[in-house]
């Protein structure tokens, strides 16, 4: 089997492309102005086999976030072998956008009637959103849409539809939630697949979100203010570790703030930054809120008890909580990228419990103690929100949108 290479076509590739697309099955004719306008954009790759040109895939941006699909051809007897799906692929990821979670909607306009090139649309990702008509004597289109977010269809809300009944065809479309998924065969006859899919409101669902973090700084601040103001009346609490929950304090207060600025965000749709402010206020309550108290319960403990054993197993208990709370798929630290040094500050974190009640148990001084506790959990903070990119799953940058009255 000959080895087929695929490349981006150049200004030199034009009148074999022409060629190629003259004798593909085209419902028109491509413009050569069209065909070179792609190529010099860099939106048209190639399939090459001992340097024949087998395949080509085509499209143009109508708009900064559109692209359309225009053309896919591969030579008689070099199909069924993937080559499409392969240009297709490798086009789609040269596609330039201004953020990786922001990517631009791809469609493309096939008449009805072209089953070859709907099934080849509908495998690779594509549902056809509605049906066009540009008048009496033309055939009817039907628009696929590449789809680049997950959404659910109701598995018990799909109907067939033969391809030559336009009326109910069109009809099916014409709903908003409803699309063509499928080409199927029905009583020996072509038929479409229409399938309801379940919309989601990103408005509600961001809004819940902002509101459980609200709820979650609210109710974490109370018990830090607690300890700390058990802290502040006792004569023999330290000092360094008062002031570990004053800055404990001061964060998820400002975490408290960054979730209000998320909802703010949300009520008045501006910068679309709903992910990375909640990033911010994720990471500050997290390192800055829940662990400082966490951290600290042993110390008080020790100060309220004044029995070393139990301070110890106590002590050694919330470290053990620590480490399996930072492997678990709930903890912040799982929702970005882990390197080494991610693991080392994780492990002073998980020790801290230990160090500290250990050191208030002995006597000793520390402030030591509390100043790498304070540096780890900076630098936590510090790799999180400037180092490293957005949470697993939570884009940065959304499309922009908006709430209609």
């Amino acid at each position: 089997m000959a080895v087929v290479s695929t490349r981006p076509a150049s200004s030199a590739d034009l009148p074999r492309l022409c060629a190629l697309l003259a004798g593909g099955r085209q419902t028109a004719a491509v413009p050569t102005g069209l065909l070179a306008q792609a190529v010099a954009h860099g939106l048209v790759q190639v399939a090459e086999t001992e340097g024949t040109l087998v395949g080509c895939a085509a499209a143009e941006t109508p708009s900064p976030g559109h692209v359309r699909l225009f053309a896919v051809a591969v030579r008689a007897g070099m199909r069924r072998r993937g080559i499409a799906s392969l240009l297709l692929e490798e086009m789609l990821e040269r596609i330039p956008h201004r953020h990786p979670a922001e990517r631009p909607m791809i469609s493309a306009v096939v008449a009805v009637t072209e089953r070859e090139a709907a099934r080849f649309l509908l495998a690779t990702g594509f549902i056809g959103t509605r049906m066009l008509r540009n008048g009496a004597d033309t055939e009817p289109q039907i628009q696929y849409q590449h789809k680049v977010r997950v959404e659910y269809v109701d598995p018990d809300a799909r109907h067939l539809v033969p391809i030559a009944d336009l009326e109910q065809l069109a009809g099916s479309l014409a709903a908003p939630d409803q699309a063509v998924t499928a080409l199927v065969t029905l009583a020996g006859e072509p038929a479409f697949e229409i399938a309801r899919f379940e919309r989601d409101d990103p408005a509600s669902l961001q809004s819940g979100e902002a509101a459980a973090g609200i709820a979650f700084s609210g109710s974490l601040l109370a018990a830090i203010t607690f300890i700390l103001g058990f802290a502040l009346t006792s004569s023999r609490f330290p000092d360094d570790v008062r002031l570990l929950l004053i800055g404990a304090t001061f964060s998820t207060m400002l975490s408290l703030i960054v979730y209000a600025s998320a909802s703010g965000e949300l009520a008045r749709i501006r910068a679309n930054s709903f992910g990375r402010t909640m990033k911010w206020g994720n990471v500050l309550s997290e390192y800055g809120g829940v662990l400082p108290l966490v951290i600290s319960l042993p110390v008080t403990y020790a100060q309220v008890s004044g029995n070393p054993w139990t301070t110890m197993v106590l002590a050694a208990a919330l470290s053990a909580a620590i480490i399996g709370y930072e492997r678990s798929e709930f903890s912040i630290a799982r929702r970005f990228d882990r390197t080494r040094l991610d693991l080392g500050l994780m492990t002073l974190t998980a020790v801290s419990p230990s160090a500290g009640a250990a050191l208030v148990t002995a006597g000793v001084v520390t402030w030591p103690w509390t100043a790498v506790l304070a540096l780890t959990l900076a630098a936590r903070v510090w790799l999180c929100l400037l180092r490293q990119g957005p949470e697993a799953g939570i884009p940065e940058h959304r499309r922009q949108w908006q709430i209609r009255a």
